[in-house]
């Protein structure tokens, strides 16, 4: 399938049958294509105050990642590893020529893994508020992760995220089975620090300055990717070699980057460098 990327077509909804899953994505904006994945238990919607800033320079892809928003669940764990394999399958159904690759928590995990294992399938990746280990998050919030299950569906009634999950999901019953999913993938121990010293695509790691994990976590991150360990020198000769970049946005949560217009300016400016 080859498709048109400079037509600008806003909020046109669409799904792609990949790996058992019929998944949805939205077009939005015109010009070079951007693959924007969202948060847990949120979905493209939640990007809503800043597409119109990422739209007016690149033709936007937002999706619903696997049993969030539009797309149904189907029979298999909520895992990033597996999610980012829908990605590279949708790039191939788009017949998108290396787009670039942005996601914010969960969603920034799957455009990690979508980045390290397809390298050949991706420009640029920006992974927001993404940990390569459950213990760089904070203790209490830890905590609070491996609770989540679907016994908790009753108490969240009056959030956005259940809300919007009744609104738009085809099966809108299934809301305690994702808290159940969410919570197991959330429970499991995990490390992907070889995942990302071993990336090959320019790779900006964002985060907020009052993040689920402290700003040190991050800079770990930055210096796998040669990042950090030096001066940056006049000329820039002591910046990583691989083009990457780190971005600490102040005065904002794990729980408002995503919708602020300044994680908006810092995506747009390392994805539209000159040098790119």
């Amino acid at each position: 399938m080859t498709t048109d990327w400079t037509t600008d077509t806003k909020g046109t909804g669409q799904y792609a049958e990949v790996n058992g899953i019929n998944l949805y994505y939205e077009f939005h904006g015109a010009g070079r294509p951007l693959i924007l994945l969202h948060g847990g238990l949120g979905s493209g919607e939640m990007f809503g105050p800043i597409l119109p800033l990422l739209a007016e320079s690149h033709r936007v892809v937002a999706v619903d990642l696997q049993g969030h928003g539009r797309t149904a669940d189907i029979d298999r764990p909520i895992d990033v590893r597996l999610m980012a394999d829908d990605i590279a399958a949708l790039i191939d159904h788009l017949g998108l020529d290396r787009p670039d690759v942005v996601g914010y928590s969960l969603g920034g995990g799957v455009a990690l893994h979508t980045a390290a294992k397809y390298p050949a399938k991706v420009r640029r990746l920006v992974a927001a508020a993404a940990n390569i280990r459950p213990d760089a998050i904070y203790p209490e919030m830890r905590a609070q992760q491996v609770q989540v299950s679907g016994a908790a569906a009753d108490f969240m009634k009056d959030t956005p995220m259940y809300q919007l999950y009744q609104k738009v999901a085809p099966r809108p019953e299934d809301f305690p089975r994702l808290l159940d999913k969410i919570g197991a993938s959330m429970s499991k121990d995990f490390d992907y620090t070889e995942e990302v010293r071993s990336l090959q695509v320019p790779t900006l790691i964002v985060a907020a300055d009052a993040d689920m994990a402290p700003p040190t976590h991050y800079v770990e991150m930055f210096k796998l990717l040669d990042g950090g360990l030096r001066d940056g020198g006049w000329t820039a000769e002591g910046r990583p070699k691989g083009g990457h970049a780190l971005a600490i946005l102040p005065g904002l949560t794990h729980y408002n980057m995503f919708s602020s217009p300044l994680f908006a300016a810092v995506t747009l400016a390392f994805l539209d460098e000159q040098s790119s």
